[in-house]
């Protein structure tokens, strides 16, 4: 293909040889270990670049994908298209005050270990969340009670324009698990959250409570989404599915964790096409066992494997 050959060398003219890979395998680069190859993987390093990709990617009409960091995602074995951009390489967490401004590509771990560090409250919640930054944003993460519209003040966007825009919070709708980040196109390059003083030891104290929690509960021996499913209305997801005896079934080398029954996990090599299969499984035996519809939490993204 010779439009392959032509664009990689002008993606390269703006991020340079090292920030790019062609077809590169998405497995690579997701939590669940899933997913085809991408035609261009992107790696910015400046903000300035990601506006320039995205320009070129409308100048020459080809497809863009926002990767994240691959953690609440599962990417088709048939992978992606043009070009996909992970912004892994921009990770600067800085602290000015009561303020935290980090950029898209840090890990909200990471964050969270900066305010403790800091002696700031507000982020503890965020203590377990595995996602970066921008996806935090992207889809409101939460976990224990609370939530990323909680402390976000404001963030910085490139528009689908290329364009940069200086967000407040209340410009995202921050809502469950959902803001308009992704029906407006936006790709977040950094966030600032505004948080309060606090005491050290208090503060290690919840972190700490938060993160035996997760690690007695959660499935992280396998590679996993996290959360597959949003909480429904009065349930509990994984209870509902602990309810409809799904534990430990299997479609491929997918299986709905043992440990937690909210997590389907990768336990032996499996395709993307066996994990969606067994997530559509679970939504039909819950929907028909309890009349309660699973809405997804992870994103599915990419196209199916052409069968040759």
């Amino acid at each position: 293909m010779i439009y392959l050959t032509n664009m990689y060398e002008k993606i390269v003219d703006i991020v340079s040889e090292e920030n790019v890979m062609s077809k590169e395998p998405l497995k690579n680069h997701t939590y669940t270990r899933l997913g085809g190859v991408a035609d261009y993987l992107v790696t910015p390093t400046t903000y300035e670049q990601v506006q320039k990709v995205v320009k070129l990617a409308n100048k020459e009409n080809i497809k863009f994908t926002l990767l994240g960091n691959g953690s609440n995602l599962i990417v088709k074995d048939g992978g992606i298209r043009g070009i996909v951009m992970n912004l892994n390489k921009l990770t600067t967490i800085l602290t000015d005050d009561k303020k935290i401004v980090a950029q898209s590509g840090a890990r909200i771990i990471d964050v969270s270990r900066e305010a403790l560090k800091q002696t700031l409250t507000g982020l503890e919640f965020a203590c377990g969340i595995p996602g970066s930054v921008g996806g935090a944003l992207y889809m409101n993460a939460g976990a224990y009670g609370g939530e990323i519209k909680d402390v976000l003040e404001s963030t910085i966007v490139v528009d689908q324009d290329g364009e940069l825009l200086s967000l407040k919070a209340e410009d995202l709708d921050l809502s469950y698990r959902t803001s308009n980040i992704p029906d407006n196109g936006y790709i977040v390059l950094e966030a600032t959250f505004a948080l309060q003083e606090g005491n050290y030891e208090e503060i290690k104290a919840v972190m700490d409570d938060l993160t035996f929690k997760r690690e007695s509960k959660q499935p992280l021996e396998y590679p996993s989404c996290g959360s597959v499913f949003k909480r429904p209305p009065g349930y509990f997801a994984g209870k509902l599915i602990q309810d409809s005896g799904l534990q430990g079934t299997q479609i491929g080398g997918a299986q709905v964790s043992l440990k937690h029954a909210g997590f389907i996990v990768n336990k032996n090599e499996a395709t993307a096409q066996e994990y969606i299969d067994l997530i559509k499984h679970v939504q039909k035996t819950v929907k028909d066992k309890f009349d309660v519809s699973l809405e997804r939490e992870v994103r599915i993204i990419g196209e199916d494997l052409q069968n040759s």
